[in-house]
């Protein structure tokens, strides 16, 4: 997208100019969350991989926003975004 501009070419008495507008491709999951299941007190690791590197990524549980905490890490390489949940309880389902 920062490539979007007006270009030209310059021949000295004369020029040629074009206009160039770079449409952003949809960012996409490559791959989806899957369900998981944990004992209580163990830690669970979600992970999805999307179509566009460093993407930025919002973790919600149900309506609710996530942030990172003792409870909630949160973890972005590339196209791979991670939810480590610590601490596993019943409120977590």
């Amino acid at each position: 997208k920062s490539d979007s501009d007006t270009y030209s070419c310059d021949i000295g008495d004369a020029q040629s100019r074009a206009k160039l507008v770079v449409q952003e491709m949809p960012v996409l999951f490559k791959q989806e969350l899957r369900n998981e299941e944990a004992k209580e007190g163990k830690q669970v690791k979600l992970t999805c991989e999307l179509s566009k590197p460093d993407t930025p990524v919002k973790w919600m549980k149900g309506d609710t926003v996530l942030y990172a905490s003792e409870k909630y890490e949160f973890k972005q390489r590339g196209t791979v975004a991670e939810l480590i949940i610590r601490d596993v309880k019943s409120v977590d389902a």
